[in-house]
């Protein structure tokens, strides 16, 4: 039986966004709309002259047993830009406004609890979080309108529906924890490192130099990261990485302390702070070094990936 759930989004022009929730593996529908306006039977010309209050939005119906509503919201943030105000991309008006709709309270609390991971990555968040209160399905003609017209308008770079498309790790089963609970559990390293930023001492940590079979997890919610199989032995002093298990886990963060421009890698669910992402590194297979606090790591040996709920891992550690 299917465990079938819907939420709607609002994050721009709809084309884009419906090719993108159709590609997520869970996901049964999408169906091009529109949302929370105040007319009745609206139609794309009307909602064009930004009036009406409707938002252009996909209802995306989901099995629940195949794919979290973490996992869609995260794929969501993704691809729009929360500081905007009735813009993302190249479209402005109050219709490309960013929102997301829902219709129970479980819902409601997986989207506060996303929301309040996304908030901390941005100076302003203007998503608009709210009930549902109508909506209209869109003319046919907007209806999958990428796969009838595939070199039709996307403000989404397709390159990135089809990295989320393949994401193999749901971060519903990795939740971060309340603030509280981090502080009792974590070290004071471990909490200043991922949640202050700080940086622990080169080559006095924990897994600089380790060269054991597994996988490194989020200590604070448990996510996996990086496999022993892309680490290497860069020389900095810091656990070091050619690429993530999962391109999705990682969030990237422009970082201009210390009067230096890099690029902060974070995680996705529990956005720990990581350490950072340089690129043009020779002795890297793919010239890109993750230079990871090893205070932002769990180690997950080979042997235990199985008994620890990583057994479909297994693969990427070898």
């Amino acid at each position: 039986m299917i465990n079938k759930k819907t939420i709607w989004l609002a994050g721009g022009c709809f084309w884009g966004m419906e090719k993108l929730m159709k590609s997520l593996s869970g996901v049964i529908d999408v169906m091009s709309g529109y949302a929370n306006g105040h007319t009745d039977d609206p139609n794309y010309q009307e909602v064009c002259k930004g009036e009406s209050g409707y938002r252009e939005t996909v209802r995306v119906t989901y099995d629940a047993d195949r794919i979290s509503l973490d996992a869609i919201l995260f794929a969501y943030f993704a691809v729009i830009d929360p500081t905007l105000i009735n813009r993302q991309g190249n479209d402005i008006g109050t219709q490309y406004q960013a929102g997301i709709y829902y219709t129970d309270d479980e819902s409601k609390e997986i989207i506060d609890r996303i929301t309040q991971v996304e908030k901390h990555r941005c100076a302003t968040f203007h998503v608009e979080i709210a009930p549902l209160t109508k909506f209209y399905d869109a003319e046919e003609y907007h209806q999958n309108y990428l796969d009838k017209n595939p070199n039709g308008y996307c403000h989404i770079p397709l390159k990135e529906i089809a990295m989320l498309a393949k994401g193999t790790i749901d971060p519903g089963h990795y939740k971060r924890p309340a603030h509280e609970v981090l502080k009792q559990r974590l070290t004071k390293e471990q909490y200043d490192v991922t949640q202050n930023g700080s940086t622990e001492r080169p080559h006095q940590n924990a897994y600089w130099d380790s060269h054991k079979r597994g996988i490194y997890v989020d200590i604070a919610t448990s996510e996996p990261l990086f496999s022993s199989s892309k680490k290497f032995d860069s020389g900095c002093g810091w656990p070091s990485f050619s690429e993530p298990i999962d391109p999705n886990v990682i969030v990237y963060k422009q970082d201009t302390s210390h009067s230096m421009n890099r690029t902060e890698v974070r995680s996705r669910a529990g956005d720990s702070h990581l350490g950072h992402v340089f690129y043009g590194e020779n002795e890297s297979p793919t010239e890109v070094r993750f230079c990871i606090n090893s205070a932002s790591l769990q180690f997950i040996p080979y042997d235990q990936m199985e008994a620890a709920g990583y057994g479909y891992l297994k693969d990427a550690a070898q």
